[in-house]
């Protein structure tokens, strides 16, 4: 055995330990307290709605329909029940990493409203999941839906 086995070992745990460090407090992470199962609700060809644990009600809207990549998307989210101080919308691709795109919706009162673009995929079609979080006061909670992009 070798003096430099132990030393090798050592550092490939630390190189794991910082791995999952890195990961765990990346931005990319959604952090929800809850996740909501995906919406059989397709957000490309309608406006979606979902029930709030405790209570309450999301609408998300995205516009125009249908969604088509490097088309600059309105996003609407309204909420009745809890009271809510920060929206986020992430994107992100069903079976291809797409890259980091979660815009913070801005409002106040149950509205709020932003702007993106969704990226082209080389392959023409995407499936997406735009994840609506949901931040109050004691929780965070995370409402997917699942939709389809074709790159025409």
């Amino acid at each position: 055995m070798t003096r430099n086995g132990p030393i090798a070992t050592v550092l490939a745990l630390l190189l794991a330990i910082l791995g999952v460090l890195g990961y765990k407090l990346s931005p990319r992470a959604a952090r929800a307290n809850l996740t909501l199962a995906v919406s059989a609700c397709d957000p490309g060809l309608q406006t979606c709605t979902a029930a709030l644990p405790g209570g309450g009600q999301l609408e998300l809207t995205i516009e125009p329909r249908p969604i088509r990549p490097l088309q600059p998307l309105d996003l609407s989210v309204r909420i009745s029940g809890p009271a809510v101080r920060r929206v986020e919308l992430d994107f992100a691709g069903s079976d291809m990493q797409m890259g980091y795109n979660r815009p913070v919706l801005e409002g106040a009162d149950g509205r709020f409203a932003g702007r993106t673009t969704l990226p082209v995929c080389v392959s023409g079609n995407m499936v997406w999941i735009a994840t609506v979080l949901l931040a109050t006061d004691d929780s965070r909670v995370a409402i997917p839906f699942r939709f389809n992009v074709t790159g025409h």
